[in-house]
């Protein structure tokens, strides 16, 4: 049988090389370790997972942090179980496009991409101000006076990369994976020193705060789904090297949340922190680490805008029949001009984007899952198992679209 992974998308050229993505026109040359350094960065990234959302998110459940960044890794299981069965046959430019494509049809497909891009766009856009007026003046506050130079300057600097092409674009994902695990590493090495509460993977906290933890932490690892949209890129066997490198970045990164996580049970103080992660190696390792711990976690935040920024100019390729140089510089255009835009009042941008973006974000997931048991099972997959696995999916989709509605979003 000819699986999907191995045609050209709908209305691709019939001349296009073998060896070549038929959506980007670019040769397929992206390697596992290139592939796994995506998927490390797109998750989080790792380092502001461990040292700031995680521990922020289980606060209320402090006595529980173990059992609830490790229940969520759990929970996460489902939505990336379905993915990576989409992957069994499916690695193309288009990622989660292709999947509803090949489940419901191209015209369910555009709606679909049509609401994701809506998403990654308006956080692409939107994240800029997180970074310079949230996370970087809790860990320099002499940083303030360059806030505004700094939201011009971050966008100038991932427009730059994209624009550069694929392999600066991937050298510089590279080195901004390799370095949040190496702080992850640090930060999980001091926490364990610091203390390793074994009651900490118990059922001491609340029942209803421990649930919330669970849901809510789950829901952290959503963009690991960017990188499907490499998928056409990467070399031979390519649905192999797609599920390989998804199950080994998340795994990387669920054992590092953890483990920087269920020591902080002990001391449920630091999870109170503007970054907890810092706070915790501030105390326990020093000033200097700390910062770069800190730095590290504004760092994370931008090689996820990268990634992001990498697979929408891929879905916009595949979805629109755009060119992959041209769909890049649109992109790169609606960067830059958003950061002087959205310095006339960087917190009312900020509002006025991020619940619109995490909406569409869940609604994009939903019909993603929700179309997941017919294409399954026209595969031959048990269907039991598989609407099953698609109600998991719907239910995971439905409590993000609930908590967006329902908390405050930092």
């Amino acid at each position: 049988m000819t699986s999907a992974a191995a045609v050209p998308a709908a209305g691709a050229g019939p001349a296009a090389a073998p060896d070549t993505d038929p959506d980007t026109g670019l040769r397929r040359t992206v390697g596992p370790w290139a592939f796994l350094g995506v998927t490390v960065a797109s998750l989080g990234g790792p380092l502001a997972l461990a040292a700031l959302y995680a521990p922020s998110i289980v606060a209320d459940a402090g006595g529980s942090a173990g059992l609830s960044v490790l229940a969520a890794a759990v929970v996460f299981g489902f939505p990336l179980a379905i993915w990576l069965r989409y992957s069994r046959d499916i690695a193309s430019a288009g990622g989660q496009f292709a999947f509803v494509e090949a489940a419901a049809g191209r015209r369910v497909a555009q709606v679909q991409a049509g609401i994701w891009i809506v998403s990654y766009v308006l956080y692409l856009l939107d994240t800029t101000g997180s970074v310079v007026h949230d996370t970087l003046p809790a860990v320099l506050p002499q940083v303030k006076p360059y806030q505004s130079a700094l939201e011009i300057a971050i966008p100038l600097f991932l427009a730059a990369v994209m624009l550069a092409g694929r392999a600066v674009a991937l050298i510089t994902t590279g080195v901004i994976a390799a370095g949040q695990l190496v702080l992850v590493a640090i930060l999980d090495g001091v926490a364990v020193h610091h203390a390793a509460p074994l009651a900490s993977f118990g059922t001491g906290a609340p029942a209803g705060p421990l649930a919330t933890s669970v849901g809510g932490t789950a829901l952290l690892y959503v963009c690991g789904s960017l990188p499907l949209f490499l998928g056409g890129e990467v070399v031979a066997p390519r649905t192999r090297t797609v599920r390989r490198g998804l199950v080994a970045g998340y795994l990387l990164v669920a054992a590092g949340v953890i483990v920087a996580v269920f020591p902080l049970a002990a001391d449920p103080a630091f999870l109170r922190a503007p970054i907890p992660g810092m706070s915790l190696v501030r105390v326990f390792a020093g000033h200097g680490l700390a910062v770069a711990v800190g730095v590290g976690v504004a760092v994370s935040v931008v090689g996820v805008m990268l990634v992001e920024f990498l697979a929408l100019s891929r879905l916009l390729t595949a979805a629109t029949r755009l060119s992959l140089r041209r769909g890049t510089a649109w992109l790169a255009a609606a960067l830059v001009v958003a950061g002087p835009v959205s310095l006339i009042d960087p917190d009312a941008f900020y509002d006025s984007l991020i619940k619109p973006s995490l909406f569409a974000l869940w609604l994009s997931q939903l019909m993603v899952f929700a179309v997941y048991p017919r294409y399954a099972v026209r595969k031959g997959a048990h269907p039991v198992v598989s609407y099953a696995l698609g109600a998991a999916g719907v239910a995971f989709a439905l409590y993000g679209l609930w908590a967006v509605w329902h908390h405050a979003v930092s």
